[in-house]
């Protein structure tokens, strides 16, 4: 099977963790995009969704799939998205396509995060995928120099700005052996919005498309 393949096959075995009847965070990137073109075969059997970027929102409406805005909403049922990398610990690298901000907090507003991926995004020790650090604008160079002190390699994604307005770091050379000390160390910068560590929060599903089917790791 093809990369796509299995992110096509993971992303339909998805549908079995959505609960009828509620409101569903939807992620960004390719994984996502393959829930979300799963999930408007069941629309009509929730009651609608909160996205994590306007391209997500884009490709729901797309669909007919009612997306409504976060603080007008109590509760998320489970939030789905994909990942860059995984350790089996549930600790997640994401940002790779810039929406990390607002993925962090439409997972911190849901009451399970179920994160689906191909098999290859399940690494030892997390790093070798640059890790994703948005930042105001007027902060780059100062944040920049700050990243290079803790050891990583600091490239600005040239010619992209967040939904947010704001800008990215990715982070090379990093070897993550402790991500949560990582995530707050590195979310304590002045100038970071935040950084693409998901593990303070991290999945509490993983579902990985492989050969051999769907393994689920909980």
């Amino acid at each position: 099977m093809t990369p796509d393949d299995k992110k096509k096959q993971v992303a339909l075995a998805a549908l079995e963790t959505v609960e009828m009847d509620t409101i569903i965070g939807i992620g960004t990137g390719s994984t996502a995009n393959h829930f979300i073109d799963a999930l408007a075969g069941i629309k009509h059997k929730i009651e609608g969704t909160v996205a994590s970027s306007e391209a997500s929102a884009e490709r729901l409406r797309s669909h007919g799939i009612p997306v409504l805005e976060l603080n007008n909403v109590n509760e998320i049922s489970v939030y789905v998205d994909g990942a860059d990398e995984s350790n089996k610990h549930m600790h997640l690298i994401k940002g790779g396509g810039g929406a990390l901000t607002r993925e962090k907090i439409v997972a911190a507003a849901s009451k399970r995060f179920v994160c689906i991926a191909d098999d290859s995004k399940l690494v030892d020790v997390l790093g070798k995928f640059p890790l994703p650090v948005e930042v105001i604008p007027m902060a780059r160079s100062y944040v920049a120099r700050e990243l290079v002190k803790l050891g990583g390699k600091p490239i600005w994604r040239d010619n992209f700005v967040t939904d947010n307005g704001n800008v990215i770091l990715d982070v090379h050379n990093l070897e993550i052996t402790d991500p949560v000390a990582l995530e707050n160390e590195l979310n304590a910068i002045t100038g970071v919005v935040t950084n693409g560590l998901f593990a303070r929060r991290g999945a509490d599903i993983l579902m990985l498309g492989s050969d051999n089917g769907v393994k689920v790791i909980e």
